[in-house]
This record gives structure tokens, C-alpha cells and sequence, in this order.
């Protein structure tokens, strides 16, 4: 089914044409996926090595903020990463957020003590249609699975923390994407991943055509009334430009630009929240230990990484979209696969920008 994803912009992608084409970044999942329940986590690692000691810069972009995510407000305050970046859904946070700490403690028996505490980060959506959350199954094993299954193959669809997830009125799930781009006489990557759970069936736009109302219509059932935005997505970019902690917030704000092209408003009940972190250079937790000069890539090439990660944030959608299979999870619910649905996209809308 990948061949017959939809392609975004002219940008040359990466050989994987995903985050992990951002060398070093890995990515792991644990699926559950039985009956009733429908859910898991997605684990991003920056680097390899103990984060808690060598951090990445980052920064968030808040575009719509209703979540409960865990770790943002240091973020914002330090501008850095000291865990890998956790996915899953909202009632499995706290134990997400404890398997990281614990996780950190394993390395580092000094945190808390003699050494700083350790800020955990995890982001969620609520995957409650398909998956019942209220039983709360999301445990520290899952998230040391995740963890420890992290490579540069990064399955999409409705796995990890996408496998409970809906998009549109149909399936969403974990999708990924890079963009490879000139800035400043260098080549760089701007790798994307999402974790998509939002938008109405009318709002789908699919390459600049408005397919929404052709959805909208194949789903409808009788008496069904259209509901509001209570979906939720989180972006994340990944390069390895050289950027501080304001360039790359700039970067993740940027990330907006991709999901409006998708047809998202950034609804009332959504929560929409953007992650860009760079693998240029860490910075060291131990005060002792110099903090790296780095020559930062000038505000006046940053164009292109916002081009490219617009484009990388839209393209992992439709692949997110594309990639996930027909669920049926909590009380019989169901979604089915957008490419089941929308099998001659290209064909409609022939009036709309291609």
C-alpha cells in the first residue's frame, strides 16, 4: 500500500523518508492490540547513549492545548530533552512518565540525590473510541518494550501509540517522514513523526484537494450527527541542523503549516502540540563539564527547514492515514482504513490545486 501513498511537495526525502533519517534517531514500539483493548506506546531516542547526561536541545509549540502531556513546562524553561520523547494514550501518562524515571534511576542511582531530578516527557491523545481506557493497562514494561525495540525501521500505522487512534472518522495511528534541504551551504534533514488522532470527515484535504465532503458522505450513517473537534495530535521534528532552543521552537511551530494543509482547525477539544529537538550537539547535565561551542545555523536560512518540515509534518500524515488497517476495538467499535474508503482519491475533486 506504501506505493500509493500521496506524495507531498517536490523535497527530495531521505532514503527511509522518516525521523530516523535524522542520524541517530531510533524508534520503537509495543502494540496491544485484543479485543477491548487497542493502544500501546511509541518511544523516541534521540541518541543512543543516557540522555540524562548528554541532553538535546528542544522546544514545544502549544498550538491548541487541550492534553496532559508531562515535562513541558522545564522544556520551555531549559530548552532541553533528558528522557526519550514517550507516545501513548491519556490515562497511560503516569505510568509512562514513572517507567522513564525509573529508567533514568537505573543509570543514574544519584538522580534525586547528590544529582538533579530527571524531567520525563510524554505526550498523549485520547484513543478512548477504540480503546478502553478506563482499565488503564499501559504499564512501565510497555514502555521498556517501546524502549528497547527502537531502530531505524519505523512501522506506521495503527501500532504503538497510534494503534487505538482515529483521524478524520477513520483510522489514524503513527506516521513518518523527512525532507532533505540545502541551508547555509550545508545538506540537512528535517525528520517528522506524528501521532495522529484528529479532524472531522468533512475537513479532509488530501494534496490540496478537498476530499472531506466525499468522505463525509461515504461514512455517513442514518441520524448521524457531525460532532466537534476532541481529537488531538502530536508533531514531532527531529533534525540534525545545528539550532538553539528558540530556532527549533521556531521550527516547531512551523509544524502547524503541515496539519492545516491536512484540514485541521485546530479544534476546541484538540490537543495540538509540537515537539523539534536537534541532534547537532548535547549539552551536558555535570556543570563541571564545558558546554559545546557550536556555530548555529544563521535566522536567515531557516526557510527552507520550515518548508521541509511542513511538508514532512503533512506528508506523515496521509501516511499515518494510508498505512493504518481497519480497527475494531471497545464495544464493537470500528474504523476503517482511509485507503478502503478513498481508493480513487486522485480521481475527485480534478478542480481542486493537485
Amino acid at each position: 500500500m506504501s506505493d500509493r501513498v500521496p506524495r507531498v511537495g517536490a523535497l527530495p526525502s531521505g532514503p527511509r523518508d522518516a525521523i530516523t533519517d535524522v542520524s541517530g534517531v531510533t524508534v520503537g514500539h509495543c502494540t496491544l492490540a485484543e479485543g477491548a483493548i487497542q493502544t500501546g506506546v511509541t518511544v523516541i531516542r534521540p541518541h543512543a547513549g543516557d540522555l540524562y547526561h548528554d541532553r538535546v536541545p528542544a522546544a514545544a509549540a502549544v498550538l491548541n492545548g487541550f492534553g496532559k502531556s508531562i515535562g513541558l513546562m522545564q522544556l520551555e524553561e531549559l530548552g532541553v530533552i533528558e528522557t526519550p520523547i514517550a507516545l501513548t494514550n491519556t490515562f497511560g501518562v503516569p505510568a509512562v512518565a514513572a517507567a522513564q524515571i525509573r529508567a533514568a534511576l537505573a543509570v543514574n542511582p544519584g538522580i534525586g540525590r547528590e544529582l538533579p531530578t530527571v524531567n520525563p516527557l510524554v505526550f498523549e491523545c485520547n484513543d478512548g473510541h477504540l480503546n478502553d481506557m478506563a482499565r488503564m493497562v499501559v504499564a512501565e514494561a510497555h514502555y521498556r518494550q517501546a524502549h528497547d525495540a527502537a531502530d531505524v525501521a519505523v512501522p506506521e500505522g495503527a501500532v504503538g501509540a497510534g494503534r487505538g487512534m482515529s483521524s478524520f472518522g477513520v483510522k489514524g495511528g503513527i506516521g513518518t517522514a523527512s525532507r532533505r534541504v540545502e541551508a547555509g551551504g550545508r545538506m540537512v534533514t528535517v525528520g517528522t513523526l506524528v501521532l495522529a488522532n484528529f479532524g472531522r470527515p468533512a475537513q479532509l484535504r488530501i494534496c490540496g484537494r478537498a476530499l472531506g465532503p466525499v468522505l463525509a458522505e461515504r461514512l455517513e450513517e442514518p441520524g448521524t450527527v457531525a460532532k466537534p473537534e476532541k481529537g488531538s495530535i502530536i508533531l514531532v521534528a527531529g533534525t540534525d541542523a545545528p539550532l538553539d532552543a528558540r530556532q527549533l521552537r521556531r521550527l516547531a511551530l512551523r509544524a502547524g503549516a503541515g496539519l492545516a494543509r491536512t484540514g485541521s482547525v485546530f479544534g476546541h477539544g484538540s490537543g495540538d502540540i509540537a515537539l523539534a529537538f536537534s541532534t547537532a550537539y548535547t549539552l551536558p547535565q555535570d556543570p563541571g563539564t564545558p558546554m559545546p561551542a557550536v556555530a548555529m545555523l544563521h535566522d536567515g536560512h531557516l526557510d527552507p527547514l520550515f518548508e521541509a518540515v511542513a511538508d514532512g509534518i503533512e506528508q506523515a500524515i496521509l501516511k499515518a492515514l494510508w498505512h493504518a488497517e481497519t480497527v475494531t476495538g471497545r464495544n464493537g467499535h470500528r474504523r476503517r482504513a482511509l485507503a478502503e474508503i478513498l481508493p480513487d482519491w486522485q480521481a475527485l475533486a480534478p478542480g481542486a490545486m493537485p
